[in-house]
Formats: structure tokens, C-alpha cells, sequence
């Protein structure tokens, strides 16, 4: 009998490859569409997000061209209280990572759950990462393609998820997952990568807020880090740290978003050097190597996705939080971003960013 693996399909050319490589390696593959509930047209790029119609026939397509079995599961429910914790994120003054959050709940979550009803073993993701056993412990790394690897977004997984989980793509870069698809004439072959977040259009997710939280969004002061009022925003929700385009604000010299304060309703403002922060405390941690940090950790940190880890040293702070001091001060740390830990490419751990400055509490 060969082992069953449940893969989830997006419609695009990585999941489609990926599925590729686990009928080519022997196993029982199933694929899965994830219906979130999303059928809009970008204006701005033209093109359909993520997870629409479109998308699920494409990878209907591709998985009749395999010749695996096929199924679409409805989670808009469960994807519609992800975008809302979006917006509430944004109006407490932080900046979401919904991806990961999708990771959780949906692709490691739903898709594991729906893996068990059919006594499958594995289920499997095109991500680019890589999932390796080290004695009793499933370590997370990072794809070998270092321009693609997603290690990041995949912090949270649990031993168990992990010692369920296939990366088919983990050991082989971009490049060679597209000429793979056109050696095969998958309709994804030439199908572009989607945009960075599925469910805000336009590149404007003002809009989704005041559609969702109007109502809980009004005007306020911008102020400098002196506390002197420079000006009025249009709503605390619409800036993120480290912004410096749309402020509404002109001092001769360049400034930038370094804190927001959704108590206040205000709006603080300054130059790059105050951007600048050498510590971080993030809390809903998860370790991946280790089941809790007793003592000190020497590590390189990203704090978000693009970052270029930084070395550091996590101490354990509080139960479930960790203060994070870094050997050179980073730029525009910002809370409600993951912050990863990293032994060159072996996930340690990561948590959120909760506070930029633990020494100000």
C-alpha cells in the first residue's frame, strides 16, 4: 500500500510541482484546494489574487494531468476571521503578518485535520523549506534557494506538524521548479507568483479597513519624539513603522513612522537614526529544537521576512516571553511582525514582536 499524502494546490506552478514530485517519488497524492472565498480582479496589476476561481481550475487541471485525486474545501469562514484579525491588528497599533497566521490555521491547521479524516500520513505544502529528523527532535531549515526560502513564515510548526509535513521543493531552487513545469506543460507552467497578501486588493489595505472598522478610525496628531504636534493624520491604523511616504509632513529633512500609539490616536514621527532599536521582546513563542529556553542564546534574528538575520542573544524574559538584544541596533522593529531565530539555517524558534524597547516598561 503506498503511503498517502494530502498536498494543498494553490493553482499555482510551486504546489503544482511539488505534487509532481511526490507521484514521481511513489506515494498516494491527493490534492487539495483551499476555497477562500476570493474572486476579484486587481485594477492595479490586472491579474486575479490568490485562491479565486481561476485558481481552483487551474489546479484542477494540473491534477488531472497527474492523475490524483482532486478536492476543494470551503474555509472562507475561518479565512474571514484571519482578515479581521488583520484589521484589529492594525488598529492596536501593530503591523499583521497574515501569512503566517494562514500557516496556522489553514495549511498546517484545516489541512491536517482534513489528512486525518483520510487516514493519511503525510500532508505536504510547496513551500521552499526543508523538514530534517535530529535524534528525537523534527528540525525546520531553510530552502536551499536562498531568494525563495520561507522558513519564516513556517516558524510556528509543531513537532507534530512538522513530523507530518513534506516539503518536495526544499532542495531545488526557482528556476529549476519552472523548467520542471514546462517540461511538463502544466498550465501553471508560466503562471506569475502571486501577490504578497491574497486578500488586499489594489495594494491599499486602507480600503479593507474602512470597510471592516471604519467606524473605529478617526483623524489625529502627529507629533515628533519631544511630544510637539506637527501636523494631523487621517487614522493611526493606516501607518506602519518606518513608513515615510504619506505623512503629510514636511520638515526639509527625511522622516519616518517610529511609533504609533492607537491609545492616543497619535502618530510619532522622527529621523532614521531614531528608527534605530537594539532590543525587542515577542511573546507566543514557539521552539522547534528545544522545548523551552532555560538559558541565554547566542542566534541570528530576522524581524521580518526580507530581513537579513542579525546576531543576537534571546534571554528568557517573563513565561512565554523572551527579550531579544542585539549586537548591532536594527532598523524599524515593529510589533506585530514574527521575529525568527535562526542557527545559521536551522529554525530555533520565533515568537511576536510585541514591544520594540523592553527596557521602557
Amino acid at each position: 500500500m503506498k503511503t498517502k499524502v494530502v498536498i494543498a494546490m494553490s493553482g499555482g506552478v510551486d504546489s503544482s510541482v511539488a505534487a509532481h514530485f511526490l507521484v514521481e517519488q511513489g506515494y498516494e497524492v491527493i490534492g487539495l484546494f483551499m476555497r477562500l472565498g476570493i474572486d476579484k480582479l486587481d485594477s492595479i496589476t490586472k491579474t486575479k489574487v490568490c485562491c479565486s476561481l481561476e485558481d481552483a481550475n487551474d489546479a484542477r487541471s494540473v491534477a488531472d494531468q497527474l492523475g490524483i485525486q482532486f478536492h476543494v474545501l470551503n474555509f472562507k469562514d475561518a479565512f474571514n476571521r484571519i482578515i479581521d484579525t488583520f484589521c484589529t491588528e492594525y488598529l492596536n497599533g501593530r503591523t499583521p503578518n497574515p501569512c503566517i497566521l494562514c500557516n496556522q490555521e489553514l495549511k498546517f491547521g484545516r489541512l491536517l485535520d482534513f489528512a486525518r479524516m483520510l487516514n493519511a500520513d503525510f500532508i505536504a505544502t510547496g513551500h521552499y523549506a526543508r523538514v530534517e529528523r535530529s535524534k528525537d527532535r523534527y528540525i525546520l531549515k531553510k530552502g536551499i534557494d536562498a531568494r525563495k526560502d520561507q522558513s519564516y513564515v513556517l516558524f510556528s510548526l509543531t513537532q507534530e506538524q512538522l513530523s507530518r509535513t513534506l516539503f518536495p521543493l526544499g532542495t531545488i531552487n526557482k528556476e529549476s521548479v519552472r523548467e520542471v513545469a514546462k517540461n511538463l506543460n502544466l498550465k501553471t507552467k508560466d503562471k506569475p507568483e502571486s501577490q504578497d497578501i491574497c486578500f488586499v486588493l489594489d495594494n491599499n489595505y486602507h480600503t479593507l479597513l474602512y470597510e471592516r472598522f471604519g467606524n473605529c478610525i478617526t483623524p489625529g496628531p502627529i507629533k515628533d519624539t519631544q511630544g510637539n504636534i506637527l501636523g494631523e493624520h487621517p487614522g493611526a491604523p493606516f501607518f506602519t513603522i518606518g513608513q515615510r511616504k504619506g505623512l503629510g509632513v514636511a520638515l526639509g529633512t527625511p522622516r519616518y513612522v517610529v511609533d504609533i500609539n492607537p491609545r492616543e490616536n497619535t502618530v510619532v514621527i522622527g529621523t532614521d537614526d531614531e528608527l534605530l532599536e537594539d532590543e525587542l521582546m515577542a511573546s507566543d513563542l514557539n521552539w522547534i529544537p528545544l522545548d523551552k529556553l532555560d538559558t541565554p542564546l547566542k542566534v541570528q534574528v530576522k524581524i521580518r521576512y526580507n530581513h537579513v538575520p542579525a546576531h543576537a542573544t534571546v534571554y528568557p524574559y517573563k513565561p512565554d516571553k523572551v527579550r531579544v538584544v542585539f549586537e548591532e541596533p536594527q532598523r524599524a522593529i515593529t510589533p506585530g511582525q514574527a521575529v525568527v531565530f535562526y542557527d545559521n539555517d536551522a529554525v530555533v524558534g520565533g515568537g511576536w514582536i510585541e514591544r520594540k524597547n523592553v527596557e521602557n516598561i
